[in-house]
């Protein structure tokens, strides 16, 4: 792990919404580490740092608990709907080499034939990766497809060591042609048989 990972946990001991409410105006975080079949271990992070590692999504943490060194993944972020302020942080134990579920988030990259859109179904994908080896999202090129074509999970290629866990047939992105487009073609060709049918009358 490398040092800007590492953070240190104060244990806390104070619990209750009047507490946390100190601890966030002194810039601390309070967060719950659990796991591995130990009691829960309520702790303080400090504030600033903490908010910048977990902008990765599934951010591996490096605690300083009392002197002792212990991994932790982040896996629940509650906050504030209002002001976006982070109220709590979940964190699971983790070992090295040791494998993990997690939501990866799915990125597209390239354009799809051109007048057609790629909308994407999944945001993310249920996959299993080593926890010091967890990739930040994977990538799915919809470069050059064509109008109804699928990519389903299956399909996404994922990064060496990561396997899937979220159904093979989960659809992660469909190529289409926007609704507008396919109404002005249709007012267009509804238009262009108009004079045809009156020319026919005459």
């Amino acid at each position: 792990m490398s040092e800007d990972t590492t953070v240190h946990a104060e244990v806390r001991t104070s619990f209750g919404k009047g507490f946390a409410r100190r601890l966030r105006a002194a810039g601390k975080i309070p967060a719950v580490l659990y796991g591995h079949g130990t009691d829960p271990v309520h702790v303080a992070l400090p504030g600033h740092q903490v908010s910048l590692l977990i902008r990765r999504a599934n951010a591996l943490l490096d605690l300083d608990i009392e002197g002792k060194s212990q991994l932790a993944l982040v896996k629940d972020v509650q906050k504030d709907p209002v002001h976006q302020v982070i109220e709590h942080i979940d964190l699971l134990i983790v070992k090295k080499g040791e494998k993990v579920a997690v939501d990866l988030p799915v990125i597209v990259v390239g354009e799809p034939f051109s007048g057609t859109i790629a909308t994407l179904d999944a945001t993310t994908l249920a996959v299993e990766a080593e926890a010091t080896h967890i990739p930040e999202h994977v990538e799915v090129s919809v470069e050059g497809l064509e109008e109804g074509a699928h990519i389903t999970a299956a399909d996404v290629k994922l990064p060496k060591g990561v396997t899937l866990v979220a159904d093979p047939e989960t659809l992660v992105v469909a190529v289409s042609v926007p609704a507008a487009t396919v109404a002005e073609e249709t007012e267009e060709a509804a238009a262009e048989e108009a004079p045809a049918e009156e020319t026919a009358a005459e």
